[in-house]
């Protein structure tokens, strides 16, 4: 049970004054009565809400994946850049959703925003071992050294010794290498890093899958989608 003024004002309808101010001229029906009161406690999944005329869809929880342009930062709100939460309509923005994770400012691919806390700790924390995989661009030869060196378990700049993780080579020369890294952690530049502990760099890094959600071709950047059903119901088997 919750709030109808709370349930209204999450949901963009205005702020709670401006939700009583509705109730007060009969713009509300509750299972086809007017409410007569905003505070009133209703259960929004059983209840049939109406307002101005428009039947309410509600939903305690959304998940969307985004395909994240660079020069986007993945986080609520930040002082100078743009954040993925300004790239998404605002009739999600008023669930206050925020992004699972991270992905650098100049890193692109996939990126899913809930307001689910739950999934989120599973998604993130390492003990579930929830693949995220990486499509990068090298700027030297990667051998089968550094393949070796990745499912050991690199160790950092701060003496930080990640989780193994997979490497698969693309094509590598002389002139630069295509690879798939495949991690279980989301520590602070992570890819980036493990490269530079082998004495090489990132010049491209695009996520391509997060757990059983794959990247859609036809996603363009800086554009979202919501997860079916049967996705979401996977994401929440982990």
């Amino acid at each position: 049970m919750e709030r109808l003024d709370k349930i209204l004002a999450n949901l963009g309808y205005g702020s709670r004054k401006e939700v009583k101010a509705l109730v007060k001229k009969g713009e509300v029906l509750i299972d086809g009565k007017s409410a007569k009161d905003s505070s009133m406690q209703i259960d929004p999944e059983k209840s049939e809400i109406i307002v101005s005329g428009e039947k309410l869809n509600y939903r305690k929880y959304i998940y969307l994946l985004m395909n994240k342009p660079a020069g986007v930062v993945s986080a609520t709100f930040d002082n100078y850049d743009e954040t993925v939460i300004d790239l998404i309509d605002d009739e999600y923005r008023a669930f206050e959703p925020f992004p699972v994770g991270r992905l650098d400012k100049d890193t692109v691919g996939l990126l899913l925003i809930t307001n689910d806390g739950e999934l989120n700790h599973r998604l993130i924390a390492p003990k579930w071992h929830v693949d995220k995989v990486y499509y990068a661009e090298i700027d030297k030869k990667v051998d089968e050294s550094d393949i070796k060196a990745f499912e050991n378990g690199i160790v950092l700049d701060d003496e930080y010794k990640c989780m193994p993780a997979k490497l698969e080579i693309l094509n590598s020369d002389e002139n630069g290498s295509e690879v798939l890294v495949t991690i279980q952690e989301g520590k602070f530049h992570q890819v980036k890093r493990m490269f530079n502990s082998v004495d090489k760099n990132v010049v491209f890094l695009k996520r391509i899958s997060f757990g059983p959600l794959l990247l859609p071709e036809d996603l363009e950047e800086g554009q979202c989608r919501e997860l079916t059903e049967n996705e979401i119901s996977i994401l929440k088997s982990i």
